[in-house]
């Protein structure tokens, strides 16, 4: 049963104690309501509330006394202070003192539920980026495991030279070559890592539904929009956004992204007015980006805007010597994680891990390292990587295995390579998502994970290539 979220409402006037109970009740959360600034006090003996009301004016002990006392108490919990005067001086200073949000006497329903959830959202958001600091000192000492391979002592020095700058970065590479982690080494060392960072996965939702995630939605923008909803770039006001997988991006809500880079405004959905943030922005591809320009899926005005800086992360193939590094740092990570004590990988093992071609790169490491953790034991990973076979049998495979007559092409006449390239990687496409859902027995899920995709996009690529169970 998940806990609800408990309010402590400070008021001396029984009616508005009563009318805000009843609203915080009918909004689902469990309340505690008391008269004056000293009952407040004594009631954190017992629990700690998960956000505050607290009017400005109270008997003996005032609204700001009690605001001072209550940070000094409990900083981190949110504070909605309420007032019938709304006097500058009083906003300005309980906003000093801490104070999330001040409302005037007699509110709406809705304005107090906005302030509720808006409180909450920041406070989740400060959690998140005390949890992301800790990461984040691990994640730059991350940075050492790049080896003394010359490619990545390049990206290295590339990441120490541009963090502590405003410059918008691309980071290309491979799927798994640990784009995200110099996204965060990027944010770590710049000035603005005391601030959020802010992850986007452009893959994972439908146009519709990321550009609300983005740049948010006013109340009424659609149906069941019943309150705003502040944006993943609101969100990151002053901080950092990762927006993984960008070339995913709808040409139409690349348009929007592109006004973000060059005025640092937009508008949320159904809003009149623009909205201006200070964040700036790092984004990660695996894709070819010229060819997206050239076949019309990405704006080029947004690729120039997005390449002032490219970070080019090598495959984990053309930087073996780092798997000595990256594994022990796995083993320790896996083994604190789990309570486990897996020792040192035998020789025999590195042997294998150093011969094998990494299609997954250090993702398909680090999880390979997890199982091995996990059951204890390393023949269960190493009959994996047997079976996957080396690149040059794998290769061999799949051209004996292709047929040419599938593509209907007729060489007596001119061959359009282009064309020939686009339908052979479809059908490609379609016999290896045919092969995983085999392999997984239809779990679709699963079958994301291990082609890399989202659910949304293995679905959508199914009903594309004809894909349905007992077809």
């Amino acid at each position: 049963m998940v806990e609800r979220f408990r309010v402590l409402v400070i008021d001396d006037d029984p009616g508005v104690r009563d009318y805000l109970e009843t609203l915080a009740l009918r909004l689902g959360y469990h309340v505690t309501a008391v008269g004056d600034g000293e009952e407040a006090l004594a009631t954190l003996d017992e629990s700690k509330p998960d956000i505050i009301t607290l009017d400005a004016v109270l008997p003996g002990m005032d609204g700001l006394e009690t605001l001072r006392r209550l940070k000094q108490r409990i900083p981190e919990v949110p504070v909605v202070m309420l007032s019938g005067h709304g006097q500058a001086r009083t906003i300005v200073e309980a906003m000093k003192l801490g104070a999330s949000d001040f409302l005037r006497k007699p509110f709406e329903v809705e304005e107090l539920e906005l302030a509720f959830q808006k409180a909450l959202e920041k406070h989740a958001l400060k959690e998140e980026v005390e949890q992301l600091r800790g990461r984040v000192r691990n994640e730059s000492d991350v940075l050492g495991l790049f080896g003394d391979n010359p490619k990545m002592l390049e990206v290295r020095k590339m990441i120490e030279q541009v963090a502590d700058t405003d410059i918008t970065v691309l980071i290309r590479g491979e799927s798994g070559t640990g784009k995200e982690l110099v996204a965060r080494g990027l944010y770590s060392l710049s000035g603005r890592r005391t601030y959020p960072f802010v992850k986007v996965n452009c893959a994972a939702l439908p146009s519709e539904l990321l550009e609300s995630e983005l740049f948010g939605f006013e109340k009424g923008a659609f149906t069941g929009a019943l309150r705003r909803k502040l944006g993943k770039f609101e969100y990151a006001n002053h901080g950092t956004i990762f927006l993984d997988e960008i070339s995913e991006m709808h040409p139409g809500l690349q348009a929007k992204l592109l006004q973000v880079l060059q005025d640092g405004e937009f508008s949320r959905l159904g809003g009149e007015s623009d909205v201006r943030v200070d964040t700036r922005i790092i984004a990660a591809t695996n894709r070819n980006l010229e060819e997206a320009v050239k076949d019309g899926s990405f704006r080029e005005d947004l690729y120039y805007r997005l390449n002032v800086v490219t970070v080019n992360l090598p495959p984990l193939r053309d930087r073996i010597d780092a798997i000595p590094l990256l594994v022990d740092h796995f083993l320790t990570k896996y083994n604190d994680q789990y309570k486990k004590d897996l020792g040192e990988l035998t020789d025999s093992t590195v042997k294998v891990m150093h011969e094998y071609h990494w299609p997954g790169n250090v993702r398909e490491l680090e999880n390979m390292v997890k199982r091995m953790v996990v059951l204890g034991n390393e023949q269960t990973v190493l009959q994996e990587i047997a079976m996957r076979g080396k690149p040059e049998e794998t290769t061999k495979g799949e051209t004996a295995g292709f047929d040419l007559d599938a593509l209907g092409v007729d060489f007596s006449d001119g061959v359009d390579l282009k064309a020939i390239s686009k339908r052979a990687s479809q059908i490609a496409e379609k016999r290896v998502i045919d092969k995983v859902l085999q392999q997984t027995r239809w779990n679709r899920k699963e079958a994301a994970l291990r082609l890399q995709i989202s659910y949304k996009a293995l679905l959508y690529k199914m009903k594309e290539n004809g894909l349905s169970e007992g077809r």
